[in-house]
């Protein structure tokens, strides 16, 4: 799991049948402090996560594709919180334990 920060909306003209329904948002992963680390990830968003929200993006492709409800999704990243604050000293996954 990251943190990140939602950093716009992805559309596509065609997508694999899987994401019907989905809205697929661009998520930049980031530090504590809201620096950017590393690169961009696409993620499905099933929470309604507004511009610039931060967020808690899991790379578990099998929740993934539970949630979709297709095993053969090509779905590896998905919004699994949206963030109201960032305590200092503290990462993501001891904010969420």
């Amino acid at each position: 799991m990251f943190l990140a920060r939602v950093e716009g909306n992805l559309t596509a003209t065609r997508k694999h049948p899987s994401f019907e329904g989905w809205r697929l948002v661009i998520c930049q992963p980031i530090a504590g402090d809201g620096t950017p680390e590393g690169v961009p990830q696409v993620a499905i968003d099933s929470l309604g996560a507004g511009m610039h929200d931060r967020v808690i993006i899991s790379s578990d492709g099998a929740a993934a594709r539970k949630a979709v409800g297709d095993e053969h999704s090509p779905v590896r990243w998905i919004i699994v919180g949206i963030v109201d604050e960032v305590s200092p000293g503290t990462t993501a996954l001891e904010d969420a334990a």
